[in-house]
């Protein structure tokens, strides 16, 4: 559960993220692109991409997770952790549901999902890799210490914030809140668009596999 300041917290960075679409679309009429991208139902692109200010995540395979790592395939970005009660394992669920749609695909640019854990106190390398995979063995997973993790939310638009644990229960009994929406990350790695909550599966993988159609020579 979202306790008061976090819930606000969530909600001033959703107005932020859609005040950033706006914006964008009024002070940066589409101009033409190099590619025109097909309509799409679930994702939100905007014009123009935003470049990502350099990072650096730890995958669960213990090898970094640079900007160049993201770049020849659109990328669907989401915060949670493994101890998330309900939120992460019903969006990987249905992002699950998504990937298998665009298995066809060949690796060398098939869309990906990337689960960045908020909680790297309890998520070892290990234990998130496990996680990640349980839902679809494509899906790649990488934490980084917390202020990294802070500035890696920040630049999509997102935030997180560790809540508490309840009087009395034992320290690691804590959760964090964070953003429930999906970044979408362009095949130059550039924050492109958003998914927003409720999902669509269906949605989410037509809309996945034409931009990565539209994209490929």
């Amino acid at each position: 559960m979202f306790n008061r300041t976090t819930a606000l917290i969530l909600v001033a960075a959703l107005a932020a993220a859609l005040g950033l679409v706006v914006a964008q679309r009024v002070f940066n009429p589409v101009a033409p692109a190099a590619t025109a991208w097909p309509q799409t139902e679930a994702v939100r692109l905007f014009e123009p991409p935003r470049e990502l200010p350099a990072f650096n995540l730890r995958q669960s395979d213990g090898t970094p997770l640079v900007p160049g790592e993201l770049k020849g395939h659109w990328t669907l970005v989401f915060l949670g952790f493994t101890s998330c009660p309900d939120v992460c394992p019903m969006t990987l669920t249905e992002l699950a549901q998504a990937q298998r749609q665009w298995e066809s695909i060949p690796e060398a640019n098939r869309p990906r999902v990337l689960l960045v854990s908020v909680d790297p106190q309890r998520d070892t390398p290990d234990r998130l890799g496990e996680y990640a995979h349980a839902f679809h063995k494509d899906t790649l997973a990488a934490t980084a210490d917390i202020p990294a993790l802070e500035d890696f939310a920040r630049s999509i638009s997102m935030v997180f914030a560790k809540v508490p644990p309840e009087e009395g229960a034992p320290s690691d009994q804590y959760s964090v809140d964070h953003s429930a929406s999906l970044a979408v990350l362009d095949p130059q790695g550039r924050m492109s668009g958003l998914v927003q909550p409720p999902y669509d599966p269906a949605a989410i993988g037509r809309d996945m596999a034409a931009l990565t159609r539209a994209a490929t020579p």
